[in-house]
């Protein structure tokens, strides 16, 4: 047999077989379950912050500069991290992802000086996780889907959301009963008890098992592997940076980051015991966040399915600055409704914002779309970063977080006037007004 008969042969998909649920939701399901189980780590920095300060007198400043490369390397390894899966598949980068973070959490229990936990909590959790970031859901909606895919991204980009809400009330219920070390122990064992998961149930693409894309009219042969998968990286983004969609896509996703990630994921947890709020409480208001993380997201993928990507953007931009603006009025000892208020209000506008930018970039960019949003996921931790680190800073330097909530509601205005900047041409094009 010929070498072009054999290619031909490989392409040809077998006779499908009838089943009541499509392939796709499986896969969908495993991605769901792994990104809950590498949830744990993103749960830990704002539950960490005080213990370590207490234990090892580093300064708040030092501590959030450790967030900050774990966040940063987050967000900067996300497009290689879509490359890669490219190249190798989704499963051996998933994996080695998974194994690296548990690698990096675990080593923390030996720990005695900063550039320790910059070295493992910084770097190898950062590196791990940001091959396991949105990109990952990204890659496995683009292969699987062709219909519904703004409802799965939403239900992907809330499973993160739902590890916190399992991880969260446990992390910080360890924390309080024993000590930070069995919390970093617990993530490290949740990250590598999913990896027989994603080895053994994880497909790459519909043609691994004879089938469509769900929603596709016609067989899709499975791609050959791309080398030069950080060549490709660099070459996407270089071709994006030319658009104006591409920056503008980027700088409000960094708004994003840096009013969740960086700002309420790391310091919501001080901030609240500042004003003597116990611990537990507070991660638990977090961990409420996380339940309406879940409602939010999948109604944003729905909503993005029907309505104009850029409007939905500019509406969530703007109550989520609002909101962060009366912040400082709600934080005390106690909780009260005002509060549990701002929690559900904030869980259903907080990570609301993927599935149009996942919309715009894929209108946009096409088949780059994946290594494309993983650049701007990039932007969104670069925010993360920034704020991780200042927050910290402006706390050690005013003895409050204020400035940090009014200045972050004024970036968050400035994010929805952004979003309307962008203008859909006819035929799905995507142009700077």
């Amino acid at each position: 047999m010929t070498q072009t008969t054999e290619a031909a042969a490989v392409q040809q998909p077998p006779k499908p077989t009838r089943a009541r649920v499509h392939r796709a939701w499986f896969v969908a399901a495993v991605t769901f379950v792994t990104i809950i189980g590498a949830a744990a780590f993103r749960s830990v920095p704002g539950l960490l912050i005080d213990p370590l300060h207490a234990e090892f007198d580093w300064s708040r400043g030092t501590i959030g500069a450790a967030v900050s490369v774990n966040l940063a390397l987050y967000g900067l390894t996300a497009p290689f991290a879509a490359a890669l899966m490219d190249r190798f598949g989704i499963r051996r980068v998933v994996a080695v992802a998974l194994t690296v973070i548990a690698a990096g959490s675990w080593l923390t229990v030996w720990m005695t000086a900063a550039w320790q936990l910059m070295l493992c909590w910084g770097l190898l959790v950062g590196l791990g996780s940001g091959s396991m970031a949105l990109a990952f859901a990204a890659t496995v909606t683009n292969r699987w889907f062709t219909a519904r895919r703004g409802l799965v991204s939403g239900i992907l980009t809330a499973a993160s959301a739902s590890g916190q809400l399992i991880f969260l009330p446990l992390l910080s219920w360890i924390i309080d009963r024993y000590d930070w070390r069995p919390a970093a122990v617990t993530v490290a064992l949740a990250a590598l008890a999913v990896v027989p998961f994603v080895w053994l149930l994880l497909h790459d693409h519909p043609a691994d098992v004879g089938q469509r894309p769900y929603g596709a009219a016609e067989f899709v042969p499975k791609p050959p592997p791309v080398p030069g998968a950080a060549r490709r990286a660099v070459t996407v983004l270089l071709s994006a940076v030319r658009t104006g969609p591409f920056w503008l896509l980027a700088g409000t996703f960094a708004i994003c980051g840096a009013s969740t990630n960086g700002l309420i994921q790391t310091h919501f947890i001080p901030a609240a015991h500042d004003q003597h709020m116990p611990v537990q409480a507070a991660a638990s208001l977090l961990a409420v966040i996380g339940v309406f993380d879940v409602v939010g997201t999948i109604a944003s993928g729905w909503f993005t399915d029907r309505f104009e990507p850029r409007r939905l953007l500019a509406v969530y931009y703007a109550l989520r600055g609002m909101a962060l603006m009366f912040l400082p009025l709600l934080l005390g000892p106690a909780v009260h409704p005002p509060m549990i208020f701002f929690i559900v209000f904030y869980g259903l506008d907080w990570v609301a914002t993927v599935p149009p930018t996942l919309a715009l970039c894929r209108e946009q960019y096409g088949e780059d779309s994946a290594i494309v949003f993983g650049w701007v996921l990039a932007s969104h931790q670069v925010g993360a970063a920034v704020v991780a680190f200042l927050g910290g800073v402006a706390r050690d330097a005013f003895g409050s977080y204020d400035v940090v909530w009014y200045a972050s509601g004024t970036l968050c205005a400035a994010a929805a006037l952004m979003a309307l900047v962008i203008r859909r041409r006819a035929g799905g094009e995507v142009a700077v007004a």
